[in-house]
């Protein structure tokens, strides 16, 4: 992405780097403190604290790019939405999948709570990344000897989770990508597999873990299908659309196998049948036979970023005047680095979620894991 594309985003870079920061330093603040003596104490702060950050992101959705989103479910799962531990399993077609995972997880309640399974590198992304480990993200090093461990680890940690939480995991890996759905479609015929053609091969060895470790406190997997709207171009964090189809189907944990291989064939199931929804949406435009309930945009974001707005313009008020002894020219040296720094800042970040700088296209293995 070119820098001239960045600047675009330089007054939201602005609020989103010194706001980002603040919440960095205030997480920090009660990782030290509280954390040592009270885990569960520290989650619920760190819930509401983060959440501050998070909602900027909500409001680039709901408020500044006014997407529709239309969730598909059925009355059962809208009452438990945000009620219960889920796992939610989900294809991962675009930049932005995420982040719409994110809206639903903030109208269900527990945005804050939401949590991942990401790869090692997106915990060193500026103020993001960070926010993420200090919420108790998973983070991996794409080495089945080392995330064995990590991952086992990790769902440890969740057995004690004061609140309710949604941990996502994208299977496929990857982001799709024509590139990587051709090295998809050359595995599969030569392991004799169904061949995809709107979804990539799970790899299943990180969802027959989290299965296998978390069944016992985690009653729901969710089975979460995304796509934009027909004839709309793939979306990014600089070009925004205006609609996105969800379907979220639950299942119970207690209906999943037993055995790690029979949890293996059920996550494969479950994408061949994604792969034919989506394409029965692709060529007959029709998405899903559950009811549909847009996603009403909520009040909240909002408020919060007009209060870090108000709040950043006091405080940049009030350095102005203690700098007005200063020179000049120190002064716009101040506000140049500031731009210059929340420039960069936004670029690493939209780069960082660019399917074209993902994981490089390779045959795909059922026994390597990779998360996205």
């Amino acid at each position: 992405m070119a820098i001239p594309a960045a600047l675009v985003f330089v007054p939201v870079g602005v609020l989103f780097l010194v706001s980002g920061l603040i919440v960095n330093l205030i997480q920090l603040l009660f990782f030290i403190i509280v954390r040592p003596f009270s885990k569960s104490l520290y989650r619920r702060i760190n819930k509401n604290v983060v959440e501050l950050l998070w909602l900027q992101l909500i409001w680039l959705i709901d408020w500044w790019a006014c997407i529709k989103v239309n969730l598909y479910a059925d009355a059962e799962t809208l009452q438990l939405l945000g009620k219960e531990h889920a796992l939610v399993l989900s294809n991962h077609r675009s930049d932005i999948d995420w982040l719409i995972g994110w809206v639903m997880a903030q109208r269900a309640g527990c945005l804050g709570s939401s949590l991942a399974i990401m790869k090692k590198e997106a915990k060193y992304l500026p103020i993001i990344g960070w926010s993420m480990w200090f919420s108790d993200y998973i983070f991996l090093e794409r080495s089945w000897d080392k995330d064995e461990k990590t991952l086992t680890a990790g769902f440890k940690r969740f057995e004690d989770f004061p609140m309710t939480f949604w941990l996502a995991l994208f299977v496929e890996g990857t982001r799709f990508t024509q590139e990587k759905l051709e090295a998809a479609q050359e595995y599969a015929s030569i392991r004799s597999l169904p061949s995809p053609r709107n979804v990539l091969i799970p790899r299943t060895k990180g969802f027959v873990s989290a299965v296998s470790h978390i069944r016992s406190f985690v009653p729901a997997v969710y089975d979460c299908t995304l796509t934009v709207r027909n004839n709309q171009p793939k979306p990014t964090l600089l070009r925004m659309f205006s609609g996105q189809s969800s379907e979220l189907r639950r299942h119970k944990m207690s209906d999943l196998p037993e055995t790690d291989d029979g949890i293996a064939q059920w996550c494969q199931d479950l994408f061949i049948t994604k792969d034919a929804q989506l394409e029965t949406y692709f060529t007959k435009d029709v998405f899903s036979d559950l009811d549909v309930h847009q996603i009403n945009r909520p009040i909240k974001p909002l408020i919060v970023v007009i209060v870090w707005v108000c709040l950043l313009m006091y405080g940049g008020f009030k350095l102005l005047q203690w700098l007005s002894m200063v020179a000049s020219w120190e002064i716009m040296c101040l506000f140049v680095v500031i731009l210059v720094i929340a420039t960069i800042t936004m670029q690493v970040l939209i780069q960082s979620s660019e399917s074209h700088r993902s994981t490089p296209a390779k045959r795909p293995l059922q026994e390597q894991l990779i998360s996205a």
